[in-house]
This record gives C-alpha cells, structure tokens and sequence, in this order.
C-alpha cells in the first residue's frame, strides 16, 4: 500500500496546488482524496494499537476546505463527523495523517467538545483551542510541525507547565500570559487571501467547527461516545487511553450488559391469566370458556457460577443493578448457585434476601442450569460466569431468553452454540454497600499520567 499511497497523495497535491477557488476545484478530487484517507484508515487497523483505526471506520468522513487544521471533528445526525482539509492534509507524512486522526479522535473520548462549552465565559478561544492541543499532544508521536505541544507553549509564553494535567488547568495559566501579553486571539480577516479555503494552519480557529455541532444532552453524547469505543475495542488498546475507556465503561456507575437487559425486559410478553370476568376473544359465544388478562409478570432466572470465577463484590454489584433495572416491572427474581450441578435455587426478593454463597466444590457444568430453567416459566436467564464450562449443552434452552455474563476476569464462553447474548461484565469495586446504589472506584488515570476524567 506504501507506494500506492504515496502516489495517490502526489498526484492529488499536484491537483490542488494551484487551484484558488472551491468553484475551481476538479469534480472528482472530493472522492479520490475519500480513498487516500481510507487507506491511512487501513494503516490504522494495521497498527499494534488499532482502536483508533476502527473509531474512524464507524466515523462520517467530508472534505471541507474552510478549515484551519489538517482535520476536525463535530458531532451531528447521531453520528460523529470527521473533516479534512486537504491543503493542509496532504501536506502530512502518513505517519503525521494517522496522528492528525487519532488527535480528534482523542479531542472526543475526552469530551473536549462539551467542556470546552464550559469555559468560554472564562477563557478565550486561543487559550481554550491551546489547552485542549496540549492535553491531546503530549500523547501523540510524529506530530506535524504546527502542532502545539506543552514545550512550545512553555517557550513561547515563558511558562512551566506541568505534564499531563487537564485542559482546565492549561486553559487557566495560558489565558494568564495572554492577558500579560495583551495579545489579541480574535479572527482577523485577511483580504489578501481566498475566505473559502484555508492554506495554513491557525491556532485560535482549530475547533471552530464544534460550534456547528448540533446541541444534544449530556448523557445522549455520552451514550454514543461509549457505542463508538466499545465497538472500536478490538484489539489491544494504547495504555494511555484505558483510563478514559474505563471511565467511559463506568459512567453513572452502570455496568455494560444492563442496556441490554433494560431492552429485553421492555419486549418480554405479558403473563395471560384466565377470568371469568372477560370472554374468549376468540369464542366470544362459549361462555363457558373463560377469557384472558395480562398479569405484567417478568419471571427472571439469575444463576451463579460459584466455582470462585466470580468474586463477592462483581456479583454483589451485578445484583444491585438487576434490582435497580427491575425495580419499575412485576417481577419474580430466582437465584441458582451452581457449578458442576445446582448447588441451591430460592427466591430473591429484594438485596438483602441474597443468602450467603455456598462453598464450591470446583469446575463448572452449564446444562444442569438450562434443564432446570426449562421446567420453569423464566422469561429471562441471566447466567454469571466466567464462560469456562462444556462446549456443548446437553438440552436447548426453551421459551426464554438468555443474557450470557462473564466475569471480567473471564475471557469468553465455552460453548460452540451459546443460545443466547454474551456481554462482558466490568470488574468493579464496592466502597460502600447500600441498597439504593452501586459506587464505582474510578481513579481516573491510567499508568499515573492522564488527564482527570470530568
């Protein structure tokens, strides 16, 4: 690809070079230039550390030409939007194009956008737009030139910055030397230049394409950024982004295979009872037969593996949300502990009615829990477990739906044919056990240098 690329590039800069106007431009340079940023996506997913190849793959992607950075992103119809500017983009390495990517990449997992909001009755745009490009740049290699990095500003302020800090932080001791200064960030106009295509890179106008942004709540921005990273998780992760990923992961102190479990219990059907105070809908003249109501009853299975894949404070927290998910439905809750076969089955009716776990006896057996649930009336079995049992089931799960839950010290489930969804659950550690809520440990950092988690 290395020397496909570095034509494709050559022969698109050759395009542009001397075009001065968007009306100039040739009409199918938007969608040949596509295909250059496609393969530094490719380069990407190549790399060791390929999270961020696969947030881009899920990104919208335009060229935009008014921009005064070689990309930018802004986040609008549900999705997030990444733009490039290929005057200032193909002037780049493909080593500097991937750091450009992961540099707005980084700007989102940090919800830079959202803070930003917050200080601008505060600080300038300059000392904002510098604060954000610090933080994001002290962990990016092959940086273009242009880049503001903590020992330029430092320089060119007389500062002394501390390393890795958050961008409130840097936004407050620059904005100082700018009022020291009495420098000026507004935009100037220059008249001597084209207004619809920016050539060169300019500090105090990097980001201010988020004002086009369209303004959702908090926790929808939230919702989406964590989508984005989960499914941008497929390989190894860099150690300086398990910090925000973490603190991603536990927002609001919710455990990620709850959303599914709020979706399923939403569709679950009705109980029927017969009454005789309703006739059959279909045989509405045999009275004898007596008529249906909707009973609204959620009967939810929760087994255990206890074979010590699990620990105390997972499960406790795991039940804690089931609780706090099931809380607004009929339900009926039934605890199994198992491991090689059911070691113990009764009805659970609110947290503190979860007895005591029973000492395992080592190994673990998936079908005695599904031959169980099978002569239930389950609507839902939750399974915790490290995923280490048979590779096939003995018997097929019937009528009810299956929520596969490894631990996080699992790695993934055994079975060839699992029979239902898996989700991974998060290690989490208890600080104070309440009935009302789960409080999640989330230091914040990751290898002791990250910037605070807002």
């Amino acid at each position: 690809m290395g020397k496909k690329f570095e034509i494709l590039k050559s022969e698109l800069y050759d395009e542009i070079s001397n075009v001065k106007s968007i009306r100039d431009m040739p009409s199918n340079f938007s969608k040949e230039f596509l295909k250059l940023v496609t393969m530094v996506n490719f380069m990407l997913i190549e790399d060791k550390d390929n999270f961020y190849g696969y947030f881009l793959l899920q990104m919208s992607r335009e060229v935009k030409y008014d921009i005064s950075s070689p990309t930018a992103v802004n986040f609008k119809l549900s999705r997030y939007v990444i733009y490039f500017n290929p005057y200032i983009f193909l002037n780049l390495t493909a080593e500097q194009m991937k750091s450009s990517i992961k540099h707005e990449i980084y700007h989102i997992l940090s919800f830079h956008l959202k803070r930003a909001r917050g200080l601008k009755t505060k600080y300038s745009t300059l000392a904002i737009n510098m604060a954000m490009d610090i933080v994001v740049n002290q962990y990016l290699e092959y940086l273009p030139p242009f880049s503001i990095t903590i020992d330029s500003i430092n320089s060119k302020y007389r500062l002394n910055l501390k390393q890795y800090m958050g961008m409130e932080y840097y936004a407050k001791e620059i904005q100082k030397a700018l009022n020291l200064l009495e420098e000026d960030d507004e935009n100037q106009e220059d008249d001597s230049k084209d207004k619809h295509i920016e050539k060169e890179y300019d500090a105090s106008k990097t980001h201010d394409l988020w004002e086009e942004s369209i303004e959702v709540d908090e926790e929808t921005l939230e919702n989406f950024t964590q989508k984005y990273a989960l499914l941008s998780e497929k390989g190894k992760v860099p150690l300086y982004l398990e910090g925000i990923l973490k603190g991603l992961s536990s927002e609001k102190g919710e455990i990620p295979w709850n959303l599914y479990l709020k979706k399923i219990m939403g569709t679950l059907e009705s109980d029927k009872k017969k009454t005789v105070a309703r006739r059959s809908r279909r045989q509405p003249n045999r009275l004898d037969l007596r008529g249906e109501l909707r009973g609204h009853t959620a009967r939810i299975t929760l087994a255990i593996d206890v074979s010590g894949s699990i620990s105390d404070e997972e499960f406790k927290g795991a039940i804690k949300e089931v609780f706090n998910i099931v809380k607004t439905y009929k339900h009926e809750i039934t605890l199994i502990e198992c491991d090689t076969k059911i070691r113990q089955v009764y009805k659970v009716k609110s947290i503190n009615s979860v007895r005591e776990r029973c000492t395992s006896r080592g190994g673990t057996k998936f079908t005695p829990v599904f031959k169980y649930v099978n002569s239930t009336d389950t609507n839902i079995l939750i399974y915790f477990t490290d995923g280490k049992g048979e590779e096939k089931l003995e018997v097929l799960p019937k009528g009810y739906k299956t929520l596969w839950v490894i631990s996080g010290r699992g790695d993934k489930l055994s079975l060839k044919e699992p029979f239902g969804i898996i989700k991974k659950l998060k290690p989490v550690e208890i600080i104070e056990d309440t009935e009302e809520r789960l409080d999640v440990m989330v230091d914040g950092f990751s290898a002791n240098s990250h910037e605070p988690i807002y």
